[in-house]
């Protein structure tokens, strides 16, 4: 027998129903809404979503039902909005919150599915956050759109995603002059020079002693001190870039890794000992593998300061092509939906490699119980 159990989210969304009804006249002016059906097929989509998922359904058909409401209601405003920008009255916001309401508590329904195949598990574990980072950009195209603000100052993703359509070869030298040159090269360069290092620190105590504190002063070294110097000792092209981003990967890698090394218990330590085995044998069958969940958490932060290094550095020196360079050019144009375009290929180039080294980590380090555990 199904039962009446609202949820908080559901509560406050039919608050908000309430204020848009009272406070519609507001919203309703000549340029509110294009097309005043929206707003009524908004309300009602709000009003189903937040009774349907109080009345003790099964969890997956509640999801649905929010999934359906809260996307279908964003879209109505979205849509509504269109021609009338800047004119939205307190009623828009209001449904506009309820439905994002609704999306919370779609999230924390999804959240709390025990699935029982891992393929499912695993696809809810994409589902959850990528419903965020819709949302995200669903609130950022209805309050721009509605508030009326200016391009110059925030364009909508919808400007955005039009500018990357149509920026296609454009974006692609620019993300093989930064990332595919400059970041990698850099990247792989700057994380194995650590990562030596830190092997060479551990075996010798006079390097720990002396190169750690040294490591230290290099990294807190500003990127705009070091980009021109790069680039007058490397030149204009890519390798100074590559150089740059050696210098900011090194030192995570080099802490990362001794902090690594030194993960290992005394008891296993003293077990290898019983077995004669040689400092390498210890390195390579006990040490390294304590010390993998150590590195590959270097390997993250290194992915993203890589890409920031390179970006900054193209600022103070470059060919006519890279991220950094079309950063700074087209801001001196006022092009900001260009700039935007660049910075968020930027930031989906950065999760990418950032997911890249999460996988690579959960196969190796598959028998940590960080891993096993989640």
């Amino acid at each position: 027998m199904n039962t009446f159990r609202p949820s908080w989210q559901a509560i406050l969304c039919v608050l908000a129903i309430i204020g848009a009804l009272f406070t519609l006249p507001a919203a309703g002016g000549e340029a509110a809404i294009a097309d005043s059906d929206n707003l009524l097929v908004a309300l009602a989509l709000l009003f189903i979503g937040a009774a349907g998922s109080s009345i003790g359904l099964a969890a997956g058909v509640v999801a649905l039902l929010l999934f359906i409401t809260a996307h279908g209601a964003a879209w109505m405003l979205v849509t509504g909005i269109a021609g009338g920008e800047g004119t939205a009255g307190l009623s828009y916001f209001l449904m506009l919150t309820g439905a994002w309401l609704l999306a919370w508590r779609l999230v924390s329904v999804l959240s709390g599915l025990k699935l029982p195949h891992k393929a499912l598990a695993f696809g809810m574990r994409l589902l959850v956050p990528a419903i965020f980072g819709v949302w995200i950009l669903i609130l950022w195209e209805a309050i721009v759109r509605g508030a009326g603000v200016p391009f110059i100052l925030l364009p909508p993703p919808s400007a955005i995603a039009a500018r990357m359509a149509s920026s296609v070869p454009v974006l692609a030298a620019d993300v093989s002059q930064t990332i595919f040159k400059a970041v990698l090269v850099g990247y792989v360069m700057g994380c194995t020079a650590g990562f030596v290092a830190a092997v060479l620190a551990d075996r010798f105590l006079f390097l720990r002693r002396g190169l750690l504190p040294i490591g230290n002063m290099v990294s807190a070294l500003p990127i705009i001190g070091i980009a021109p110097i790069m680039v007058m000792w490397f030149g204009f092209d890519w390798p100074s870039k590559a150089a740059v981003v050696v210098v900011m990967t090194f030192f995570p890698m080099l802490v990362n890794t001794v902090a690594g090394l030194a993960a290992s218990g005394s008891m296993e330590r003293d077990l290898m000992r019983t077995y004669a085995s040689s400092y390498w044998q210890t390195l390579f069958k006990l040490r390294l593998p304590a010390a993998a969940p150590f590195i590959f958490n270097a390997l993250k932060i290194n992915s993203t300061l890589a890409l920031i290094g390179a970006i900054v550095a193209e600022f103070f020196g470059t060919p006519i092509v890279g991220m950094g360079f079309r950063i700074s050019t087209e801001v001196g144009r006022m092009n900001v939906d260009m700039v935007w375009a660049e910075i968020a290929v930027a930031a989906l180039a950065g999760s990418v490699f950032y997911g890249v080294i999460a996988l690579i980590e959960r196969g190796v380090t598959f028998w940590h119980p960080s891993i096993r555990g989640g």
